[in-house]
């Protein structure tokens, strides 16, 4: 398998990033705290919002039916 830098900075490959996102990152600075990619030079922020595209967010959808954001995570973290 051949391994497709995102962020050669760090080192963090495009399967790296989509892990991530299937973890629940869903936007670049969430990527950028799980793995550090895009916080260096920058140059592959672009590349990391490819990959995220607008796939299931559940904060993204929250914000897109006009719902608060933040409340309804700290609801979630608290059940968790």
């Amino acid at each position: 398998m051949t391994r497709v830098f995102v962020c050669s900075c760090f080192g963090v490959t495009e399967a790296q990033v989509k892990q991530h996102a299937e973890n629940g990152a869903c936007t670049p600075r969430q990527i950028a705290s799980a793995c550090k990619a895009g916080t260096d030079c920058g140059s592959c922020v672009r590349r990391i919002q490819a990959l995220l595209g607008r796939g299931s967010c559940p904060r993204r959808d929250l914000a897109d039916q006009g719902k608060p954001v933040l409340a309804e995570l700290q609801d979630l973290d608290e059940a968790a």
